[in-house]
């Protein structure tokens, strides 16, 4: 059975994009020795990739090449995908797709991105582990890396780090329901 793992930055104050989905604030920090946790590392054990529409819409906009080649990717959308950038999947119900990954049994499952469809597997019972990287900056508003929608978990904390420039990794397990 599949992990399905979330590996994401977040502000101090707990925003991973600014209100007008900049990461400028984020990219100031390539570069930053993150060692054994680094993302080239991360994301070859990675053999399915899962993004909601927003994410696949900011990625797509960016010039560079479609960076998923090497994985499955699947975009969690309603609305068709005209001349997608890579090679991906698209699917609507988020429940069938939970039981779909659930069944791969060929490498891990990253949520990438956005909070919206984080939370909606983290409700569901569906995410395993999630690696935060707080970067000391303060945005002051902006996207939240959890939405609020009244969900409530007590994950296990497995690890933290401090990292390079500031940069603390939080590392936690959720349980999954029985």
């Amino acid at each position: 059975m599949a992990r399905i793992l979330g590996y994401i930055a977040a502000s101090l104050d707990g925003m991973i994009a600014t209100a007008d989905d900049s990461l400028d604030w984020l990219f100031e920090y390539d570069g930053m020795d993150l060692g054994e946790h680094d993302y080239r590392t991360f994301i070859k054990r990675i053999r399915t990739v899962v993004m909601g529409r927003g994410t696949y819409d900011f990625i797509a906009r960016d010039p560079s090449p479609w960076a998923y080649g090497d994985q499955r990717t699947f975009v969690v959308t309603s609305a068709p995908i005209d001349n997608p950038k890579g090679p991906l999947e698209i699917r609507s119900d988020i429940d069938a797709l939970i039981a779909e990954l659930r069944a791969l049994d060929d490498g891990d499952v990253w949520m990438l991105g956005g909070g919206q469809l984080q939370m909606a597997f983290l409700e569901r019972g569906a995410l395993d582990e999630i690696e935060i990287y707080v970067i000391p900056e303060m945005l002051g508003g902006g996207r939240p890396l959890f939405p609020p929608t009244g969900f409530r978990a007590s994950p296990e904390l497995i690890g933290v780090q401090a990292l390079d420039r500031g940069c603390v990794r939080l590392h936690y397990r959720f349980s999954q329901p029985a």
